[in-house]
C-alpha cells in the first residue's frame, strides 16, 4: 500500500521520569564497570541526548541519554512517579500543549532533530497508545480504524477499507470484528478496544510505537493478546513501552531501561537487566526490596 506520507493519527485529540552515572547510555554494550550492556547490533532509530522535561520549573526528568533500536522493543520500567511516562511523551513532543512544559535536551529520529520537525509529521511517524483504551465513543470500528486518514481529508473509500482492514488485521482484531463494522466501537470488550486503539494508530504507517501501560486497565486473558501482538509488531516497528510490570517487560521486550526519580539508572538488554544488572539500585527494584 502507498504510503501516506501526509497522513497523522494524533491520538492527543482523544486527550486532551538517577542520571547514569555512567558515559551517555547505548541500549547495548559488552558489561563492563561503567553499568552498560553489549554492543549495538542493530540500528539506532531514536535516539535522546541528556534529555529533560520540567513543569512550572520543576524538573520531572533529566540527563537522559539512551537510544531505542529498530525493529526492537523497549521497556522503560522503574516506580510511580520516576518519569516513564513523561519520557515516552517527550519522544512524539506531546508536552508541546502542555503551556508550563519545557523540552530540552535532544531526540533524534534517524539522525533528524525532532524538536525542528513538524508537529504533525512527528505524531504520525512516531505513534501513541495510551494507557486506557480510547476509542472515539460515537463512532463505529470501522470509523475509528481509518480516523486518522479522515482527519487528514482521506475519503476514498475503496482505500479506506483497504486500511481497515490492513491496519486490523495488524492488530490481531479482523477476525473478532469483520462482520461488524458498522457497529459502535464503545460495544467492544476493553481488550478489544484497546487493540483498535492500536489500529487506529497503525493506519498511518507509523515508524515507531508508543506504549503507555497499555495492559494495565486489562484482564489477563486480554492481556496475553496484547503482549503476544507486541511480538508480532516488533518485526516492523521500534516499540517503546512503559510498565510496571517486570514480569510483561521480561517477556516482551530485547532492550529494557530503568528509571528512578526521574534519572535512567541503567539500560541494556532485557536479559542482561533482569539476571545480572550492573547498578545495585537496579538489582533492589527488579528484587522487589522497593518500588
Amino acid at each position: 500500500m502507498q504510503r501516506h506520507d501526509d497522513l497523522i493519527m494524533t491520538e492527543e485529540q482523544t486527550h486532551s521520569d538517577n542520571t547514569s552515572s555512567t558515559p551517555p547510555a547505548e541500549t547495548g554494550v559488552k558489561k563492563s564497570d561503567t553499568g552498560q550492556h553489549d554492543a549495538p547490533t542493530k540500528s539506532e532509530r531514536l535516539t535522546v541526548g541528556n534529555l529533560g522535561v520540567a513543569f512550572s520549573g520543576n524538573s520531572a526528568i533529566r540527563n537522559i541519554t539512551m537510544s531505542f533500536r529498530d525493529g526492537k522493543a523497549t521497556a522503560i520500567i522503574g516506580p510511580s512517579g520516576c518519569g516513564k511516562s513523561t519520557l515516552l511523551r517527550a519522544l512524539n513532543r506531546m508536552h508541546d500543549i502542555i503551556p508550563t512544559a519545557k523540552v530540552t535536551g535532544e531526540i533524534l529520529l534517524d539522525g533528524e532533530n525532532v524538536m525542528q520537525m513538524d508537529a504533525v509529521t512527528v505524531r504520525r511517524r512516531i505513534g501513541m497508545v495510551f494507557q486506557k483504551p480510547n476509542p472515539f465513543p460515537t463512532m463505529s470500528i470501522f470509523d475509528n480504524a481509518v480516523a486518522g486518514l479522515r482527519f487528514n481529508g482521506i475519503t476514498k473509500r475503496s482505500l479506506l477499507k483497504e486500511v481497515a482492514e490492513e491496519s486490523l488485521m495488524k492488530s490481531a482484531l479482523w477476525d473478532e470484528v469483520k462482520d461488524r463494522l458498522k457497529q459502535p466501537a464503545m460495544s467492544l470488550s476493553g481488550g478489544q478496544q484497546q487493540r483498535l486503539c492500536i489500529a487506529r494508530a497503525l493506519a498511518v504507517e507509523p515508524e515507531i510505537l508508543l506504549m503507555d501501560e497499555p495492559t494495565s486497565a486489562l484482564d489477563p486473558i486480554a492481556t496475553a493478546k496484547i503482549e503476544e501482538l507486541i511480538h508480532e509488531l516488533k518485526t516492523s516497528y521500534t516499540i517503546v513501552i512503559v510498565t510496571h510490570n517486570m514480569q510483561q517487560a521480561a517477556r516482551v521486550s530485547d532492550y529494557t531501561a530503568f528509571m528512578y526519580m526521574g534519572e535512567l539508572v541503567e539500560t541494556g538488554k532485557t536479559r542482561s537487566i533482569f539476571t545480572n544488572p550492573t547498578k545495585k539500585q537496579t538489582e533492589d527494584y527488579i528484587t522487589g526490596r522497593f518500588g
